[in-house]
């Protein structure tokens, strides 16, 4: 996707305070970031992703977590219950 125009989502989903956007975002930003093989944009936008995923209640808190671990950003979590 066109960085101005995930840039423009990005904040349009802010000015709604809709977390499910956020996620989502973030991580399709954190995906492109992976791609080009910036792993410290890739890692800034999971992260961002990871704490709406948190406070959200939202499964793709695990993933999200895994995906930081797997760069050496985070320790896992157990989201089990």
């Amino acid at each position: 996707m066109d960085k101005s125009k995930l840039d423009h989502l990005l904040l349009e989903a802010h000015a709604r305070d809709d977390h499910d956007a956020l996620i989502r975002y973030y991580t399709l930003a954190a995906d492109e970031r992976e791609a080009a093989r910036d792993t410290d944009a890739a890692c800034f936008y999971l992260t961002h992703a990871f704490v709406f995923a948190l406070e959200s209640g939202a499964p793709e808190a695990d993933t999200l977590n895994a995906r930081l671990v797997a760069h050496g950003r985070a320790h896992r979590l157990d989201f089990s219950d």
